[in-house]
């Protein structure tokens, strides 16, 4: 399972690569917005610098919502460089686009995915990823996980190549249910992977260690 953090801010970024557990980057206009990135000039440069960062994927969402626009400005994004992948809104326009990036070679992130039918269509016109968004499914009391689930059972059904990128991951319990089902990777915050790696049986075991050993130095 691949991990991607999902964020615009360098330092967490850096945090998690040096941990090891990077495997790419998922960004959106929100995200960059929050970290205080505005402006073309300066979007475009923090997404050169994101790539400098990780050796994995790094999506970059168009903003434009119709076939040309799209085009024209997933196009200037995959030249930014060789990680970038085009994430490209579940609309009719944004199929079409995917289909044209899938033809060009150029990877494409199928994003605000909440149906299985939704899933099928990105990966009929070659997705590299399609992101259901199960945290946002389980805020209108779906079940997020479930839609996963149905996702992995159809691509398997029919050997499509089309990555199931779990996105609007929000906590670790999300993480291990979305491995234990199959997605392909999974996006979040940090703090939810740094999660993983709390147990308070951990944190007594390494104290009763550590005053076992000065109780030994003593001696």
């Amino acid at each position: 399972m691949k991990f991607f953090i999902d964020t615009a801010n360098l330092a967490q970024i850096k945090e998690a690569h040096e941990m090891g557990i990077l495997d790419g980057v998922t960004t959106n206009p929100s995200l960059m917005a929050k970290e205080g990135i505005t402006g073309h000039e300066n979007i475009i440069n923090h997404y050169k610098a994101i790539c400098e960062i990780t050796d994995g994927d790094v999506s970059a969402e168009v903003i434009a919502t119709t076939f040309d626009e799209m085009i024209v400005e997933g196009e200037a994004l995959a030249s930014l460089h060789e990680r970038i992948v085009v994430k490209v809104p579940m609309i009719k326009d944004g199929i079409k686009a995917i289909r044209y990036f899938s033809q060009k070679g150029i990877k494409t992130n199928c994003t605000l995915v909440f149906s299985a039918g939704q899933a099928l269509l990105a990966a009929k016109v070659g997705a590299t990823y399609v992101s259901p968004f199960i945290g946002r499914l389980d805020d209108v009391s779906t079940d997020g996980l479930r839609l996963i689930e149905d996702i992995n059972l159809i691509y398997d059904n029919y050997g499509f190549q089309t990555q199931i990128l779990a996105a609007s991951v929000r906590h670790p319990m999300h993480i291990i249910n979305c491995a234990k089902i199959g997605a392909d990777v999974i996006t979040g915050p940090l703090s939810a992977m740094a999660a993983l790696m709390k147990h308070p049986l951990t944190d007594n075991g390494l104290a009763q260690f550590l005053a076992d050993h000065a109780k030994a130095a003593v001696v």
